[in-house]
């Protein structure tokens, strides 16, 4: 009797032990503290403090995944009206709002303590206004239109710009243009992700499409336009002296490829374009980051 108790004990702690770990959506968090890291490494110009990064990166993950929780305790009545996330260990009451946001609180605490003390203040406060910015202003603009696809594109560029800070400890234009390549990333892939989910997002309320949330050429023609600014914003790196001939060419070849997948999409105006198009961008910007920091090692 006392065993199968143990036993029961033992399922219901790794439940919530699991709970919690979804709860941080770790690959999402783990691509933030990865284009962190990015603009660290492009930062550093004598040597890479591996140390420093290391803690960086912890300490920015834990941020994530915190503002993460909290874009879940806003949205958890929501969640239960979409498919995709109606299983979230909030809606299914496997964890409670409380538990979240001590849970909440604590991981981020512990970031922001790592990014004060380890790194430094600067890179700490914009990691915070980041936080901020991503649980308490876009998560409730998503319901208003598409102009939380603009307030979101910041919080989700600053990360290189942060990891440029925390090596260099000072902001530059150098570190503003990481930022511009990911900002204007961040446009083709928010709304190619929500032309993809745009009934089960219908369903909360969530307005992300621009030209009146429609699925036609304009919103296709909207998102090529800035894919096709990728090109020479890529080329940028290279051009003031970050980045080599390698990275350029990767990038160029990267934007090119990214802009045809727009053009079948404009031409198509199809679910099928548009999912093409969703995985086309998690492609493009890890590879683009790998080619600049290839060249840098």
């Amino acid at each position: 009797m006392q065993t199968n108790s143990i036993t029961i004990s033992s399922i219901g702690v790794i439940s919530k032990l699991k709970a919690y770990f979804e709860l941080l959506k770790f690959r999402l968090s783990f691509l933030v503290a990865f284009s962190g890291g990015i603009g660290f490494v492009l930062a550093s110009t004598n040597h890479i403090d591996w140390i420093k990064l290391t803690l960086f990166a912890i300490g920015g993950f834990l941020v994530t995944g915190s503002s993460n929780i909290i874009n879940q305790i806003i949205e958890k009545d929501l969640d239960k009206l979409m498919k995709r996330t109606l299983a979230r260990p909030l809606p299914t009451n496997r964890l409670s709002i409380a538990e979240a946001t001590l849970f909440s609180f604590i991981i981020g605490s512990i970031g922001l303590f790592l990014l004060v003390f380890y790194v430094n203040i600067l890179a700490a406060v914009i990691t915070f206004i980041s936080s901020i910015l991503y649980g308490f202003v876009y998560t409730p603009l998503k319901r208003k239109g598409p102009i939380a696809v603009f307030v979101g594109a910041l919080p989700g560029a600053l990360p290189p710009l942060i990891g440029w800070v925390a090596a260099s400890g000072s902001f530059s234009y150098l570190a503003l243009l990481i930022f511009g390549i990911q900002f204007v990333w961040q446009f083709p892939h928010f709304w190619a992700i929500a032309w993809v989910l745009d009934e089960d997002y219908k369903k909360a309320g969530f307005k992300l499409l621009p030209s009146g949330g429609a699925k036609d050429t304009n919103t296709a023609f909207l998102i090529m336009i800035y894919s096709l600014c990728l090109i020479p914003l890529g080329l940028l790196p290279y051009l003031v002296g970050i980045a080599g001939i390698t990275s350029a060419v990767i990038t160029t070849l990267a934007g090119v490829l990214f802009l045809a997948q727009n053009i079948y999409l404009m031409k198509e105006c199809s679910q099928k374009a548009a999912l093409q198009l969703m995985f086309g961008s998690f492609i493009y910007l890890p590879v683009v980051q790998i080619a600049l920091v290839f060249d840098k090692i």
